[in-house]
């Protein structure tokens, strides 16, 4: 452990009563996410709960916060030896008393750390679900003060979720053990099947359950055709020199055919799949993490280890399997809130690949499988907004589009669907919403198959109300009907289609519908393919703000070589994002940095705020205007020893000006010898006549208080120093 760590933050912890003081402290934010507040206390207060928050959500901070307020060690059941790691440096960066259990350790630190563990000094013990249940580990921890149990992941416990692994069943020793303490159990995708399971297989005791938004509105959204889908990638990322990212393929031959070709054009690419030697994946990942390759070239097998919050895009080779595999694999990219991209290929071969390989699987739950597998393919050929069909997928309403996906920045021909959706809509509340798409399009059409006729369905009202339309054509509206919301697919009870509460709007007139009009669908494919392919962007002129942020980023990977931890762990993008926006050169601007904490300021604010510095003068000094690049210039030229008639002249500016960069400088922190310019006599003058003088005061009232007898540059250093020790 570190020693530094443990004794400094001992007292620190103590001293902190409220999550909002902790979330500031240590990870540099002022305000908590949305229902970040209520999940904490509800921990806090000792009750289970259940959390659905998107990737890069804030998730963890949801259990971290109350982990250093409570007494005794908050237990993390993490999938992923990589990801326990990166967690537990970046707590460990914090000032946070962090540890981690699994087979990376020797067994020497493994006993040292489980001694740590045993004398009660840790906050959080990030354990795998296999060390949890394996040795009596449960039984040997009975007797140590446990606050809580977070499982990370948990929609790993459920056959009905994308990622089922069967050691995570196991969990459910937990409450068995530890009747009175509470779980929080946390994923990122999770459909109401999954999250019923969630409970029931972790015997959760009356959870409060919060869903999130879904929303990621920093991530664009945009799908292709697979045509030429190498050369589009190439195009894409050679685009983003600097901008690193994973590209997801079907197989593990792809993964390494896509490096080589990219490797080909001069991009630091690699492969990752799960026939390669541990060592060889643990190196990828590595060099990943370090940001020492652009791109990972991988199956699935990679990403649930990710902890990477600088993954500007993620690329999707194939069809995925499903939804919530896509949305999780998606969620990689933007984790630090700063925009993203994701760009996803198909074809119907890919979704003929799947279909086989489950079909010939076979095994339980094939018809879920499948079922999901057409929802994916229907997400990839959706005309309308793509952030609706995935949150809709989620059960979650969104009444606009998002402004920020291929089919809304090109959208289609829309026609008015409301009578179209009454009449599926009617139907199937006629049918008592105890039928699926096709059944449902039978009713419309007025099929005379005899199943129709055996279930009487041939005399409701709504029976062949759609003759005008033909199968696909219904086909393609009751997508769009389900994409948008209005009903969805129970999938546990055999695919039958439920009306949601915005159908029932809609059914009853209360809310309009606009459906894509299938005859432009094939062209405008077309037409997206082909500028897809013959116009690549034009990549903009590099601003000030990004040449900044590239310095920035170059001083924070040699700051985490030094160090031996990845980058993200020193700042994540959107700081040094915020820092190449905003400039700062002072404690205080620095302070106003997103995720600018006490220990981060402590450890790494001074060498940002001289990289700024010198970046403002160097930029001064070739005659681009970048704002406060004058005063960085004065000050140089000062610290040089140069007068301030001296510095006026050679820069070609009054002295009063000079004057007027040093005092701002000096106010803001600046190392800056005031009595150069002004006495301890005169400073004490002028600090009474402040005191006097009433609220706006000026430099002139002062001036003129004093009859004159000292000086504006004198009053404007007083000014400043009075200033700077309020500050």
């Amino acid at each position: 452990m570190d020693s530094e760590i443990l004794s400094s933050q001992n007292s620190i912890s103590n001293s902190l009563q409220q999550p909002s003081d902790i979330l500031e402290r240590f990870f540099g934010y002022n305000t908590f996410r949305p229902q970040q507040k209520d999940i904490i206390e509800t921990v806090l207060s000792g009750k289970d709960a259940v959390v659905l928050m998107p990737t890069g959500g804030g998730k963890s901070i949801c259990y971290q916060i109350p982990a250093i307020m409570m007494e005794g060690t908050c237990i993390v059941v993490s999938p992923l030896i990589s990801l326990m790691r990166d967690q537990v440096d970046g707590l460990k960066d914090i000032g946070v008393k962090a540890a981690y259990l699994n087979s990376s350790l020797s067994k020497q630190a493994f006993m040292k750390t489980l001694e740590t563990f045993g004398n009660g000094v840790l906050d959080l013990l990030y354990v795998s679900p296999e060390k949890l249940i394996s040795d009596g580990f449960l039984t040997k921890i009975k007797g140590l003060k446990i606050n809580m149990f977070a499982v990370d992941e948990a929609h790993c416990i459920s056959s009905w979720g994308h990622d089922f692994r069967p050691e995570y069943t196991k969990l459910s020793q937990i409450k068995a053990r530890f009747p009175n303490t509470p779980i929080i159990a946390l994923t990122a995708t999770a459909d109401k099947i999954t999250r019923r399971d969630i409970i029931k297989q972790l015997n959760l005791t009356e959870p409060a359950t919060y869903i999130s938004s879904f929303d990621r509105p920093n991530i664009s959204l945009e799908v292709r055709p697979g045509q030429k889908r190498i050369e589009q990638i190439l195009s894409f990322i050679l685009e983003r020199k600097s901008k690193v990212g994973i590209v997801y393929c079907l197989s593990r031959k792809n993964t390494e055919d896509v490096a080589d070709r990219l490797q080909a054009k001069g991009i630091k690419a690699m492969c990752y799949h799960a026939g390669m030697p541990s060592e060889a994946r643990s190196e990828v990942q590595d060099q990943f993490q370090n940001d020492n390759i652009q791109v990972v070239c991988a199956t699935i097998a990679f990403g649930m280890g990710i902890d990477k919050s600088n993954v500007r895009w993620v690329i999707h080779y194939n069809l995925p399997q499903n939804v919530e595999g896509y949305y999780q694999e998606i969620g990689r990219a933007g984790r630090d809130g700063a925009n993203a991209e994701a760009l996803m290929f198909y074809s119907y071969r890919d979704f003929t690949v799947f279909r086989d390989i489950f079909t010939k699987n076979g095994g339980e739950n094939l018809e879920l499988k499948l079922s999901k597998l057409d929802r994916i393919m229907q997400y990839a050929e959706s005309q309308i907004c793509r952030r609706k069909v995935l949150l809709n997928y989620f059960g979650e309403d969104l009444n606009e589009n998002c402004g920020n996906c291929d089919v809304c920045i090109n959208p289609p021909e829309y026609i008015n669907g409301d009578i179209i959706a009454q009449k599926a809509l009617s139907a199937l509340t006629r049918m008592n919403e105890r039928v699926g798409v096709s059944m449902l399009i039978d009713v419309l059409r007025g099929s005379g198959k005899k199943e129709i006729y055996n279930r009487g369905y041939d005399k409701i009202k709504t029976f062949g109300a759609g003759r005008e339309h033909n199968q696909n054509e219904w086909q393609y509206f009751i997508q769009q009907i389900v994409n948008n919301g209005l009903c969805e697919i129970a999938y546990d009870q055999k695919n039958v289609l439920r009306i949601t509460n915005a159908g029932k709007e809609v059914l009853f007139g209360n809310r309009s519908i606009q459906l894509a009009s299938l005859e432009k669908k094939l062209e405008r494919q077309k037409a997206r393919a082909a500028r897809a392919a013959s116009a690549p962007r034009i990549s903009k002129t590099q601003t000030l703000q990004e040449e900044l942020f590239e310095r920035l980023r170059s001083l924070r990977r040699r700051l985490a070589q030094a160090k031996g931890v990845p980058p993200y762990i020193i700042f994540t993008d959107k700081s040094l994002e915020d820092m190449a926006k905003r400039k700062p050169v002072n404690d205080f601007d620095m302070s106003e940095v997103s995720g600018m904490g006490e220990r981060k300021m402590f450890l790494y604010g001074a060498p940002f705020k001289q990289e700024i510095k010198a970046f403002m003068l160097e930029k001064g000094r070739a005659g681009v205007k970048v704002a406060g690049a004058t005063q960085q210039i004065s000050l140089d030229l000062y610290q040089r020893g140069i007068s301030v008639p001296d510095i006026a002249k050679e820069r070609g500016i009054a002295e009063k000006t000079v004057t007027i960069h040093l005092a701002t400088l000096y106010e803001n922190g600046e190392d800056i010898d005031i009595h150069k310019f002004i006495s301890n006599k005169e400073l004490d003058v002028i600090q009474q006549v402040v005191k006097a003088l009433k609220d706006p005061i000026h430099l002139k009232d002062i001036f003129e208080a004093l009859d004159g007898k000292i000086d504006y540059d004198k009053i404007r250093f007083a000014m400043a120093h009075l200033q700077r020790r309020t500050n």
